[in-house]
């Protein structure tokens, strides 16, 4: 089992910044990919930035410019700086992990609990 804890939601004003962090847990032998999505009511779960083992992040166009996903593989940690935050920003968020589990290196792919993240006008 692989567990993902996210943290750091919460309540903003528009043009303000908060800070995700997901830690992973668990029989982890390596985490290949990391990343952040999002889903507002009525809406799909959409990815929001993703981050590989080597450091290679890719982004949603809506959150380029304003949003940073980084990792901490020493610490199973992923996080995503979000700056210049809007109304289209309020969602859940959710943390994702891909990898490969011990003891016989299966394939993981999991999600964390998800944190609120609100942005008020």
């Amino acid at each position: 089992q692989v567990q993902l804890v996210e943290s750091g939601g919460g309540l903003a004003q528009a043009g303000g910044s908060l800070r995700l962090s997901c830690v992973a847990s668990g029989s982890i032998f390596i985490i290949n990919n990391m990343g952040w999505y999002r889903q507002a009511p009525g809406k799909e779960r959409e990815l929001v930035a993703g981050i590989t083992a080597d450091g290679t992040t890719n982004y949603a166009d809506s959150v380029k410019g304003r949003f940073t996903v980084s990792r901490d593989n020493a610490k199973k940690t992923v996080y995503l700086q979000m700056n210049s935050l809007n109304s289209e920003d309020t969602a859940v968020y959710y943390c994702n992990a891909e990898g490969l589990r011990l003891p016989n290196f299966q394939r993981f792919a999991s999600w964390g609990q998800g944190t609120q993240v609100t942005v008020s006008s």
